[in-house]
């Protein structure tokens, strides 16, 4: 049976730092389980919501509960764990001891050998932390948020910084914690990772929550595919074409998003005898986020 109490509930919440209002009137049930991915432009009240969920802030009306209490109550606390971009560890401290530190605030620790394992920590005990590499240290980072062996964990930006074989090793970690049941609610600029990790993606913009669903149904609010081609052709001609609805560039190349592929490549192959490096593919979660926001960032 599921159970019926949420890992986390924001309702009607409104939220204002004086003339600024940061969140308008949000609704968001996080079900026990899996990855929920929070995204949106900067500023758009992500920051605030995950504030509000880790008892660091109060919503000016309505209400947020984690595990059906309020979130600043210990009891509460205990349950989660939460690596922020806000963090700052003593350098000078070896890994060992400061996973012991983190484990000893806590009344039911994960045992240190499974914290390790988690973080892909084995071998670097040792180490200082001002010795570590970026990556190392976000590992680390990662181990402290999981000494508790919470049942809901917060990640802000966890792969930043990251080379992708590194990003793709920590996305098997994080697998590994879901894996056993838990929740995490993560927040990324890497739209590729969210694809990759998230059962559920909720989007928020300008305070107020724009589209919620699965990957696949956020990229289905966008109908049509993406073409990549280098061309000569101008912007204005390339916009002209019947069936073209966005056009950016990158590198030179244009990605243009379209409503009927074939024919729109047809166009562009009459039209430029030297257009090259052709590419037709569906629509991916960034030109679904770009759409949803008309923001020209990502996440």
């Amino acid at each position: 049976m599921t159970n019926a109490i949420p890992a986390a509930q924001l309702s009607s919440v409104f939220k204002s730092y004086g003339d600024t209002v940061a969140l308008r009137d949000v609704s968001l049930d996080i079900a026990p389980g899996g990855v929920i991915a929070l995204l949106g432009p900067n500023g758009a009240g992500k920051t605030t919501t995950v504030k509000l969920l880790l008892g660091l802030a109060a919503p000016d009306s309505g209400s947020v509960t984690l595990f059906g209490n309020d979130p600043r109550r210990t009891s509460s606390r205990r349950r989660i764990g939460a690596m922020l971009q806000v963090a700052k560890v003593p350098e000078t401290l070896r890994v060992r001891e400061h996973i012991d530190l983190f484990r000893s605030y806590y009344p039911h620790p994960m045992p240190a050998a499974d914290v390790f394992a988690a973080a892909g920590l084995d071998g670097l005990e040792d180490r200082k932390f001002g010795d570590l590499s970026g990556g190392q240290r976000q590992r680390v980072l990662f181990a402290l948020a999981i000494c508790g062996d919470p049942d809901m964990l917060f990640l802000d930006e966890p792969t930043l910084g990251f080379d992708v074989e590194t990003r793709r090793s920590f996305w098997e970690q994080i697998r590994g914690f879901v894996s056993r049941g838990r929740t995490v609610l993560l927040t990324t600029h890497y739209l590729e990772e969210a694809d990759a990790l998230a059962d559920r993606i909720v989007v928020i913009d300008h305070g107020s929550v724009i589209a919620d669903g699965t990957p696949a149904q956020i990229k289905q609010r966008v109908s049509g595919r993406k073409i990549r081609c280098t061309t000569r052709l101008a912007e204005a001609d390339l916009r002209a074409i019947p069936g073209v609805t966005e056009l950016r560039y990158d590198h030179g190349n244009a990605e243009l998003v379209v409503t009927n592929a074939e024919g729109v490549a047809r166009e562009l192959l009459w039209n430029d005898e030297s257009l090259s490096n052709l590419e037709v593919s569906g629509i991916q979660l960034e030109e679904a986020f770009l759409a949803l926001t008309g923001s020209q960032e990502a996440a």
